[in-house]
């Protein structure tokens, strides 16, 4: 995979761009095994320059997962100036679990990647999940959530909500899963606000 924190060319930079973007939606339709010539069709390279950029299937995949997981931390912080810290929450648990379909099928050294706290892949996740335990925090500090809610359970709550999603017929399912989560999480009096 190219360095992405040195200066890239403008055309190379477009073209990395281009694959992130056919790769989420190529990975959304077929799961991360989706072709990865498709993956060039649709950004409208050759399959060169994919592998110029990315040299396997695991180095697109992390390079996206990495992309993804800095989009939620950035919402995250966003989301902490909202004026409704429950509805931030569930804004970003939203955003988190509707995505996590994409992911299905990660290959084992992407899961190793994760799990190795010297990859830039896990600092990426680390940094995601601070950034949702802050918005959790900021609910739990405003006593519209339970104090004792974990960020640990609250994602793990939303992998078996994009899991059951993924393995169901409903399009609807996921956000009125997440609903009676929050419900679950509120304090007592709030949860018909969430």
């Amino acid at each position: 995979m190219p360095d992405t924190t040195a200066p890239m060319r403008a055309d190379a930079r477009r073209n990395y761009d281009l694959l992130l973007e056919a790769a989420r939606a190529a990975f959304a339709e077929h799961g991360v095994d989706a072709s990865l010539r498709d993956v060039a069709r649709r950004a409208g390279v050759g399959i060169g320059t994919l592998y110029r950029h990315f040299p396997t299937r695991e180095a697109l995949v992390e390079a996206l997962l990495s992309h993804r997981f800095e989009h939620l931390r950035d919402r995250a912080h966003a989301l902490l100036t909202a004026p409704d810290p429950t509805d931030a929450l569930l804004e970003w648990l939203t955003a988190l679990t509707l995505g996590s379909a994409t992911y299905r099928g990660l290959p084992e050294s992407v899961m190793s990647a994760l799990s190795d706290d010297t990859s830039d892949l896990h600092a990426s996740c680390v940094a995601m999940r601070a950034a949702g335990e802050a918005l959790l925090t900021r609910a739990q500090q405003a006593g519209s959530v339970r104090p004792d809610v974990t960020i640990n359970e609250v994602l793990a709550l939303c992998a078996g909500i994009a899991w059951s999603a993924e393995h169901s017929a409903g399009t609807a399912l996921p956000t009125r899963l997440l609903t009676l989560a929050m419900t679950g999480m509120t304090t007592p009096g709030t949860a018909e606000g969430a």
